[in-house]
């Protein structure tokens, strides 16, 4: 490529310091004097601008006027030599700049500073502000640091579908995929010959989690993984919540409970490590612009172990704690958001594991403890956001297995191959669903989910 990335010209300001390069990005800012006029420039390879001086008597003045356009895409050619400025770095003194893309007056970006409330609204543009500048390079190293700890570890990474027949949660809140019309709806007689008509001839919808065919990969591979989308037709309008978001899904065999427990606790701190090393620029933007101490809760949390308490303790902790809650605090009851900060950031003040879940409030496929009350599932609560982290020890017996799904009047035929698999050569297995975009949440600071994905998937939003 005939361009010089903007990030290579700071990282090797000195060894290019008097060389001619050339560069080409979209102007954020642009000042124009009587004899000089200055435009910074990104490329995305970076957060930081590189600033362009241009002379007047240099640079003429036709080629300047639709170049100094914010969100204008320019090319610049000249020396790169030491930044005029306290906080030093590299600029470019140009001999030639020309116009690649041109950008009108009415671009929507033209102030330095503006609202994500604002910017969810321009979701095509908002990637060229430094929040999601920075946001996207975060999401990309969280990820690949997710894939390493893995691939690492001798996991086999596995594709499951995204079109399935079957909830894995059990919870109906899917949504439906079909190819029929309306019309196919007006002129069939009931829902059997509706869904015979359609594509599958049964219903199908897109998944909630590759949990299930990851259970029978890891039943063969030993250490699996999952790494993709999913999708909840949750009619949840909360900072937390998405309609489609990424998951990263391990399942292991012959891993009980605990051992699940130390794999999230190990992956946790690894990834976090990645982001402390490799996102050093982004880390001191969000700590300045979104959350103070950023760094130091980080490397607090990657350099600490970890807490386990049942969940009839954390019940009790929580009762007497004192705390006025707006959800009432009962055994049988699932934690929520406020419940689950309040163990986090003022009882215990650090991560930890609830482990023994009331089986009523947990999924189907999770292990029965032998009280015939609780299953073995934890979820990992962090400061600040609360669930990051589901994960169980799955249920490796047949009947009870059976048992769980008639209860809650599932059609055990969707289900087949999945029971089988507690037929033929069953073993204790764990796994767990970590939501990328809450890990987001927490490593970054940004308090709303839909600033940490490209387009946002939300009840009433589906803007392209």
């Amino acid at each position: 490529m005939k361009y010089t990335d903007i990030s290579e010209v700071f990282a090797k300001g000195v060894a290019l310091a008097g060389r001619e390069v050339t560069v080409a990005g979209w102007v954020r800012t642009a000042r124009d004097g009587k004899n000089m006029a200055f435009a910074a420039l990104n490329d995305g390879t970076t957060l930081r601008h590189l600033q362009i001086v241009l002379d007047k008597s240099v640079i003429p003045a036709d080629a300047l006027s639709a170049c100094l356009r914010s969100g204008a895409a320019i090319e610049a050619r000249g020396v790169v030599v030491e930044a005029k400025t306290d906080a030093g770095g590299y600029e470019i003194d140009a001999s030639e700049i020309s116009l690649i893309g041109e950008c009108p007056a009415d671009y929507p970006l033209q102030k330095k500073y503006h609202t994500l409330e604002f910017l969810r609204t321009v979701p095509h543009l908002r990637v060229r502000t430094n929040t999601f500048n920075a946001m996207l390079r975060v999401r990309s190293k969280l990820s690949f640091a997710l894939h390493r700890y893995f691939q690492e570890r001798g996991y086999t990474y596995v594709h499951t579908p995204i079109i399935t027949g079957s909830d894995c949660e059990g919870a109906g809140e899917i949504f439906r995929v079909t190819t029929n019309s309306y019309a196919d709806a007006k002129a069939c007689a009931n829902e059997a010959e509706y869904i015979a008509r359609d594509f599958f001839c049964r219903k199908a919808g897109l998944t909630v989690s590759g949990q299930l065919e990851g259970e029978v990969a890891a039943m063969a591979m030993g250490r699996i993984y999952t790494f993709g989308p999913t999708f909840r037709a949750e009619r949840s309008n909360t900072p937390r919540h998405a309609a489609e978001f990424w998951q990263i899904e391990p399942e292991v065999a012959f891993a009980k409970l605990p051992d699940i427990i130390a794999i999230a606790e190990e992956m946790i701190k690894y990834v976090i490590r990645a982001v402390l090393d490799e996102c050093g620029e982004e880390l001191a933007f969000f700590e300045k612009a979104f959350e103070p101490g950023l760094r130091a809760k980080l490397e607090s949390v990657a350099g600490s172990d970890f807490a386990v308490v049942d969940y009839t303790d954390a019940i009790r902790m929580l009762k007497e704690s004192g705390e006025q809650f707006a959800f009432p605090v009962e055994w049988g009851l699932d934690l929520q958001t406020e419940h689950e900060r309040c163990l986090t950031e003022k009882l215990i003040g650090k991560p930890v594991f609830v482990i023994n879940y009331p089986k009523k409030i947990k999924s189907f496929y999770m292990k029965q403890n032998d009280d015939g009350k609780t299953v073995a599932a934890t979820d990992l609560l962090v400061p600040g956001v609360g669930e990051i982290i589901g994960c169980s020890e799955r249920e490796a017996d047949y009947d009870k297995l059976v048992a769980a799904m008639t209860e809650r009047g599932m059609n055990l035929d969707d289900y087949k191959g999945y029971m089988e698999l507690r037929k033929y050569g069953s073993v204790p297995h764990s796994g767990f669903g970590l939501g990328l975009e809450r890990m987001l949440m927490y490593v970054t600071g940004v308090g709303n989910i839909r600033d940490l994905q490209l387009y946002s998937r939300t009840p009433g939003d589906l803007m392209a």
